[in-house]
Protein backbone atom coordinates (compact mmCIF):
# COMPACT_ATOMS: atom_id res chain seq x y z
CA UNK A 1 0.00 0.00 0.00
CA UNK A 2 1.16 3.50 -0.78
CA UNK A 3 0.57 6.51 1.43
CA UNK A 4 -0.13 9.97 0.14
CA UNK A 5 0.73 13.32 1.73
CA UNK A 6 -2.30 13.18 4.05
CA UNK A 7 -1.16 9.93 5.64
CA UNK A 8 -4.09 8.02 4.16
CA UNK A 9 -3.60 4.57 2.72
CA UNK A 10 -4.19 4.29 -1.01
CA UNK A 11 -5.10 0.93 -2.47
CA UNK A 12 -2.54 -0.29 -4.97
CA UNK A 13 -3.77 -0.46 -8.55
CA UNK A 14 -3.02 -3.71 -10.37
CA UNK A 15 -3.40 -4.23 -14.11
CA UNK A 16 -4.35 -7.85 -14.88
CA UNK A 17 -3.63 -8.81 -18.50
CA UNK A 18 -5.04 -12.07 -19.87
CA UNK A 19 -7.06 -12.94 -22.97
CA UNK A 20 -9.07 -15.61 -21.09
CA UNK A 21 -11.99 -14.02 -19.22
CA UNK A 22 -12.15 -16.69 -16.50
CA UNK A 23 -8.46 -16.10 -15.66
CA UNK A 24 -9.06 -12.36 -15.36
CA UNK A 25 -12.05 -13.03 -13.10
CA UNK A 26 -10.10 -15.39 -10.83
CA UNK A 27 -7.17 -13.00 -10.44
CA UNK A 28 -9.55 -10.08 -9.88
CA UNK A 29 -11.43 -12.02 -7.19
CA UNK A 30 -8.22 -12.99 -5.38
CA UNK A 31 -6.80 -9.47 -5.47
CA UNK A 32 -9.92 -7.47 -4.63
CA UNK A 33 -10.62 -9.78 -1.68
CA UNK A 34 -7.40 -8.55 -0.04
CA UNK A 35 -7.99 -4.89 -0.88
CA UNK A 36 -6.35 -4.18 -4.23
CA UNK A 37 -7.94 -2.19 -7.05
CA UNK A 38 -7.91 -4.18 -10.29
CA UNK A 39 -7.99 -3.00 -13.90
CA UNK A 40 -8.19 -5.57 -16.70
CA UNK A 41 -6.85 -5.75 -20.24
CA UNK A 42 -7.60 -8.57 -22.68
CA UNK A 43 -4.53 -8.38 -24.94
CA UNK A 44 -1.08 -6.88 -25.21
CA UNK A 45 -2.14 -3.78 -27.12
CA UNK A 46 -4.82 -2.90 -24.57
CA UNK A 47 -2.30 -3.58 -21.78
CA UNK A 48 0.16 -1.06 -23.20
CA UNK A 49 -2.61 1.54 -23.58
CA UNK A 50 -3.73 1.04 -19.97
CA UNK A 51 -0.19 1.13 -18.61
CA UNK A 52 0.07 4.60 -20.16
CA UNK A 53 -3.36 5.88 -19.15
CA UNK A 54 -3.98 4.23 -15.76
CA UNK A 55 -0.45 4.26 -14.30
CA UNK A 56 -0.80 0.94 -12.41
CA UNK A 57 1.37 0.08 -9.41
CA UNK A 58 1.88 -3.45 -10.78
CA UNK A 59 1.16 -5.46 -13.94
CA UNK A 60 0.20 -9.16 -13.82
CA UNK A 61 0.92 -10.34 -17.33
CA UNK A 62 -0.04 -13.49 -19.22
CA UNK A 63 2.43 -14.60 -21.89
CA UNK A 64 0.28 -16.22 -24.59
CA UNK A 65 -2.01 -13.48 -25.93
CA UNK A 66 -3.08 -12.00 -29.26
CA UNK A 67 -1.58 -8.81 -30.78
CA UNK A 68 1.49 -8.64 -28.52
CA UNK A 69 2.53 -11.56 -26.34
CA UNK A 70 3.47 -11.00 -22.71
CA UNK A 71 7.19 -11.05 -23.42
CA UNK A 72 6.76 -8.22 -25.94
CA UNK A 73 4.57 -6.24 -23.54
CA UNK A 74 7.07 -6.67 -20.69
CA UNK A 75 9.93 -5.58 -22.94
CA UNK A 76 8.02 -2.46 -24.05
CA UNK A 77 7.06 -1.52 -20.47
CA UNK A 78 10.63 -1.96 -19.25
CA UNK A 79 12.24 -0.14 -22.19
CA UNK A 80 10.08 3.00 -21.82
CA UNK A 81 11.55 5.61 -19.48
CA UNK A 82 8.07 6.56 -18.22
CA UNK A 83 6.95 3.02 -17.35
CA UNK A 84 10.11 1.03 -16.58
CA UNK A 85 9.64 1.42 -12.81
CA UNK A 86 6.27 -0.37 -12.92
CA UNK A 87 6.80 -3.91 -11.60
CA UNK A 88 5.71 -6.78 -13.84
CA UNK A 89 4.90 -10.32 -12.72
CA UNK A 90 4.45 -12.87 -15.49
CA UNK A 91 1.52 -15.23 -14.77
CA UNK A 92 1.48 -18.00 -17.34
CA UNK A 93 1.07 -21.69 -18.07
CA UNK A 94 4.55 -21.66 -19.63
CA UNK A 95 6.63 -23.20 -16.88
CA UNK A 96 9.78 -24.18 -18.78
CA UNK A 97 13.12 -22.87 -17.55
CA UNK A 98 13.75 -21.09 -20.88
CA UNK A 99 10.47 -19.13 -20.64
CA UNK A 100 11.16 -18.13 -17.02
CA UNK A 101 14.68 -16.98 -17.87
CA UNK A 102 13.36 -15.07 -20.89
CA UNK A 103 10.70 -13.28 -18.83
CA UNK A 104 13.15 -12.32 -16.11
CA UNK A 105 15.80 -11.24 -18.62
CA UNK A 106 13.26 -8.88 -20.23
CA UNK A 107 12.80 -7.18 -16.86
CA UNK A 108 9.95 -9.09 -15.20
CA UNK A 109 10.05 -8.76 -11.42
CA UNK A 110 8.50 -12.19 -10.84
CA UNK A 111 7.14 -15.28 -12.58
CA UNK A 112 4.17 -17.41 -11.45
CA UNK A 113 2.86 -20.47 -13.23
CA UNK A 114 -0.85 -21.13 -13.78
CA UNK A 115 -2.89 -22.10 -12.05
CA UNK A 116 -1.44 -19.83 -9.37
CA UNK A 117 -2.58 -20.61 -5.85
CA UNK A 118 -4.27 -17.57 -4.28
CA UNK A 119 -1.72 -17.50 -1.43
CA UNK A 120 1.22 -17.62 -3.89
CA UNK A 121 -0.32 -14.88 -6.03
CA UNK A 122 -1.07 -12.54 -3.13
CA UNK A 123 2.32 -13.24 -1.58
CA UNK A 124 4.15 -12.42 -4.81
CA UNK A 125 2.11 -9.24 -5.30
CA UNK A 126 2.76 -8.07 -1.73
CA UNK A 127 6.48 -8.83 -2.00
CA UNK A 128 6.84 -6.79 -5.19
CA UNK A 129 4.71 -3.88 -4.00
CA UNK A 130 6.35 -3.59 -0.59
Amino acid sequence: MVTNGHNELRKSKILVVDDVAVNVQLLTTYLTSVGYNVIAARDGQEALEKVGSCNPDLVLLDVMMPKFNGFEVCERIKSDELTRIIPVIMVTALSGRDQIVKGLSLGADGYLTKPARPSALVGAVRAVLE
